[in-house]
């Protein structure tokens, strides 16, 4: 946003519902009234043609009513006007009105009013011209170098220029691999037209060229008889926008600053008269129209920029010298002179807000009151600030990113059974003869609002799985509630990473709108691991240090203590249902626990379970300075032996994945060939292939052995990493 805003010095809305472009608006001595102040013409969509001569401060109705010279509302909607020496005989300024179907010039007379009315201007039909063709745009000036009056060129929607020379028509020539109408223009320097085609290029052609090309009827028409001596049609130059344009401009301030003006949708373009490209300058926002006014410098030139966010740009070649805000978005500027004022920016918007400003600071005659001298009350201002540090706490604690609707909508509580299922619900009733349990899970939903289409998932961490992973639930009124139940049991020969599970619900809220809640359960550690004896020589140990004594193993393992062999409760062993063992030590002297396994990866869920079930003992007992560490180095190298132990395996696997594949494909085609042999009706010996049918059998068996071997032991679980690194930072 700009610091400074154009400022306002004369401004006036055009009608109710009229719309406005780019061409509807021209500023000149469209009176002759010879004293070099300008007119702003403006016409509408709606057919409406408006004359001002604006004056200072006069924005008022009454301002607005003085102002306005003519008002007149013509037959057909107003495309484009221009002023210029339209006809023949006469240096005199005349109007050039563009309709669809017509075009019209008219001569705009003042007579010198008797009484307090002031002046009277009236509008008069010169000649006129029926288009043929719809028209899109036009542009006048001294075609092939006449001097004295204008000529005017049409674009049609359908690419053909007519050439009409006062009030007589010329030629038409039709544009080549035209498509669509593009903005026009005449370069009176080369005496060529400018236009940017469908194929978002600029092109250019001279007008002696389109006077001796091909005449338009004969293009259009093939049943007429084919005129000779006419040239096939082809720009002068051309370059590659590649976007397309929204105008051209061809000012004539100096012949050091000749130049050729594009506006893109995202570019500014600057060309010399022969095609070749001065500069380029890429715009950070939409352009709507754009203006140059003047030179400063000799070789440079001053332009007006405007964009689609309210702003008012002044270019010097690409050098930004101005920025100015404006009260909507133009879609026409121009630069006019007036009595009061000279070099005024006009401005016009799509929907008929016309604004007269000029760019600059008016002063400020703001001055800061004086403030009374008085004592400031310290003790007030205390209280004031705890009270507002209050307010900011309490809302900094409840505001949230996202509504928490889903806990007012519904409750989700989950219960997992103190004890295993019996009989087991696992689909692999036992692991190398230890039996895998399994435990029910119940869990409530309760509904706080009506709730359609709900639907109920749940997960676990493999291997774990569950009898049942998915359930739709009968739609529920408010306070309603219904119970599902499912059992978790072990299913692979390999411990899992986590034991806790996922219970998501979908559902659609009352008005329709898609939730989603969440809640997690964990599961029993004895649904993968049995009480075992403890092991005294292992190859993995891991020290947990805590402040506090050393508590009862069998008080926070009852479940573990039963079957367990040491009765003093300073020790436990855990066997894992794929075959590894943990022993846990709390020692008697030091506030510590060891934990020794001889496979390094299934430490971590004791480890976990361990430091979850101290932390709930201590907090019933009300201990709230209970900290765990572990004070020794990190034990990478097992970390990076289990990696590399993990990555042989998936290699192995692949290996024998690969040679499965190769054993297969023989398998094939030996049953391809012995088929041959048995179906051919000359008995052949079978010179083998029945044995190498068996052997290939049995390799396949063997490789599948090995191959299961490999997948089943392809585990390792790197979140003990996780763990250790929490504890090594307490």
């Amino acid at each position: 946003m700009s610091l400074f805003k154009a400022r306002d010095w004369w401004s006036a809305a055009l009608g109710e519902g009229e719309e406005f472009d780019q061409g509807c608006i021209c500023v000149g001595d469209v009176d002759n009234s010879g004293s070099g102040h300008d007119k702003v013409v403006v016409g509408s969509y709606m057919g409406m043609l408006r004359i001002f001569s604006p004056h200072a401060n006069k924005s008022t109705e009454t301002g607005l009513v003085e102002a306005q010279l003519l008002e007149v509302q013509l037959q057909n909607a107003i495309i484009q006007v221009d002023i210029g020496k339209f006809v023949s005989c006469s240096d005199l300024l005349h109007l050039a009105v563009l309709h669809p179907r017509k075009l019209s010039v008219y001569a705009v007379s003042g007579t010198a009013g008797n009484v307090e009315h002031g002046d009277q201007y009236q509008l008069k039909l010169v000649y006129e011209h029926n288009l043929q063709r719809t028209a899109c745009n036009m542009t006048y000036g001294t075609f092939g170098g006449v001097t004295g009056h204008h000529s005017l060129c049409i674009q049609s929607m359908d690419g053909m220029l007519m050439f009409f020379e006062q009030d007589s028509y010329s030629f038409g020539r039709f544009l080549p691999g035209f498509l669509l109408p593009g903005p026009l223009v005449y370069n009176h320097r080369t005496d060529s037209f400018l236009t940017v085609s469908s194929a978002r290029q600029l092109e250019s052609y001279k007008y002696e060229t389109l006077a001796v090309a091909t005449d338009a009827e004969s293009r259009q028409d093939p049943d007429l008889p084919l005129k000779t001596g006419g040239k096939r049609l082809t720009p002068d130059w051309c370059f590659v926008l590649g976007e397309q344009a929204l105008d051209l401009s061809v000012p004539s301030f100096s012949h050091s600053s000749a130049s050729i003006f594009a506006l893109g949708e995202r570019n500014l373009y600057c060309f010399r008269d022969n095609g070749q490209i001065r500069y380029m300058k890429k715009l950070e926002f939409n352009p709507s129209c754009f203006l140059p006014y003047t030179t400063v410098t000799d070789g440079t030139t001053n332009l007006l920029l405007c964009n689609h966010t309210n702003m008012l740009l002044v270019y010097q070649d690409v050098t930004l010298k101005w920025a100015a805000q404006l009260s909507s978005v133009p879609v026409a500027v121009r630069v006019a002179n007036f009595p009061e004022l000279k070099g005024v920016v006009i401005t016009l918007s799509s929907d008929g807000h016309l604004l007269c400003s000029y760019m600059g600071t008016d002063p400020s005659f703001f001055s800061t009151p004086k403030v009374d001298a008085r004592e400031a009350d310290y003790e007030q201002v205390d209280a004031e600030m705890k009270k507002l540090q209050k307010y900011i706490r309490e809302t900094s604690r409840t505001q949230d990113i996202l509504p928490k609707t889903e806990e007012e909508d519904m409750i989700i509580t989950a219960a997992v059974s103190d004890t295993m299922d019996s009989p087991s619900q696992a689909l692999i009733q036992d692991i190398d003869g230890l039996p895998v349990p399994s435990v029910t899970i119940q869990v409530k939903v309760k509904a706080s609002c009506v709730m359609q289409s709900s639907k109920m998932t749940i997960g676990v961490q493999a291997p774990l799985a569950v009898t049942q992973d998915q359930f739709l639930l009968e739609p529920m009124g408010f306070g309603a509630s219904t119970v599902v139940e499912f059992s978790a049991f072990l299913n692979g020969r390999y411990p899992p990473a986590d034991m806790t599970g996922d219970v998501t619900v979908s559902y659609s809220s009352p008005t329709g709108v898609p939730r989603v809640h969440q809640f997690k359960f964990s599961l029993p550690l004895a649904l993968v691991c049995v009480p075992s004896s403890p092991n005294k020589n292992t190859k993995f140990k891991i020290t947990v240090d805590t402040n506090q004594p050393p508590v009862d193993l069998a008080s926070i393992f009852p479940e573990f203590a039963a079957k367990s062999e040491d009765k003093d409760g300073n020790g436990l062993a855990f066997q894992f249902l794929s075959g590894g063992k943990v022993s846990v030590q709390a020692s008697k002297t030091s506030q510590r626990y060891r934990l020794q396994s001889d496979s390094f990866e299934d430490i971590w869920l004791v480890v976990k379970e361990l430091v979850l079930r101290v932390d709930g003992h201590f907090q019933t007992l009300g201990v709230k300075d209970f900290k765990k560490s572990f004070s020794g180095p990190l034990p990478l190298q097992d970390y990076f032996l289990s990696v590399d132990h993990h990555f042989q395996l998936r290699v192995g696997a692949q290996q024998y994945q690969d040679l499965l594949s190769e054993r297969a494909v023989q398998f094939r085609a030996i049953q391809r060939r012995l088929l041959t042999r048995f179906k051919d009706k000359t008995p052949a010996p079978l010179q083998n292939l029945d044995t190498l049918l068996d052997a290939t059998y049995s390799q396949r068996l063997v490789c599948g052995k090995f191959l299961t071997h490999y997948t089943l032991c392809n585990v390792y679980t790197p979140a003990i990493m996780e763990a250790i690194d929490g504890w090594s930072e307490e």
